[in-house]
């Protein structure tokens, strides 16, 4: 995939959005109109599946495992062989509209496509809510340890595990 150079938007507010109550449907929304934007230009070529895989993950902010995606692809007609779910999810992550988190072994929609950022996930052990976030001063950091042992950074990703403000609010 080809290096995209965009500042990162998002903020820790946006992150935080996850976790409070909101219309999810304009988040959905943003993403969709984003990515639309980004396909004739970057390559990216949904098909009816990839479509609707990214439509699947986007419907809420937590990660799916390729399964439960596979579940509802195959209700609407899709297939239900496992392959129709991991190819989709797959060409999601290569081209930057999802992120695979290893934590979960589960996917989420990314919520800032087609910008160059390296993002923080904040996964909530309570009600397995997941915020996606920009890190980096975190990046930086790496790069810099990184750097001084002459190692070259070319992705990375930030997995945390706590509890969401409402799971805290429970005493989960």
């Amino acid at each position: 995939m080809a290096s995209r150079k965009k500042p990162e938007p998002a903020t820790a507010g946006q992150g935080a959005l996850a976790f409070a109550s909101h219309d999810h449907a304009g988040c959905r929304g943003d993403v969709l109109a984003r990515v639309a934007t980004l396909s004739p230009g970057a390559g990216i070529r949904l098909t009816p599946v990839r479509r609707r895989t990214l439509e699947i993950l986007l419907e809420s902010h937590r990660a799916m495992g390729a399964y439960e995606v596979l579940d509802r692809l195959a209700a609407e007609g899709f297939g239900s062989q496992p392959p129709v779910a991991y190819r989709a999810l797959d060409y999601l992550v290569e081209h930057g509209l999802a992120h695979r988190i290893r934590r979960l072994n589960a996917f989420a929609a990314c919520m800032n496509p087609g910008d160059d950022h390296s993002p923080v996930f904040f996964i909530c052990k309570g009600c397995n809510g997941l915020a996606e976030a920009p890190a980096r001063p975190v990046r930086a950091a790496v790069e810099a340890a990184a750097g001084a042992i002459g190692f070259s950074v070319e992705r990375m990703t930030v997995e945390t595990l706590g509890l969401c403000p409402g799971c805290q609010g429970q005493g989960a």
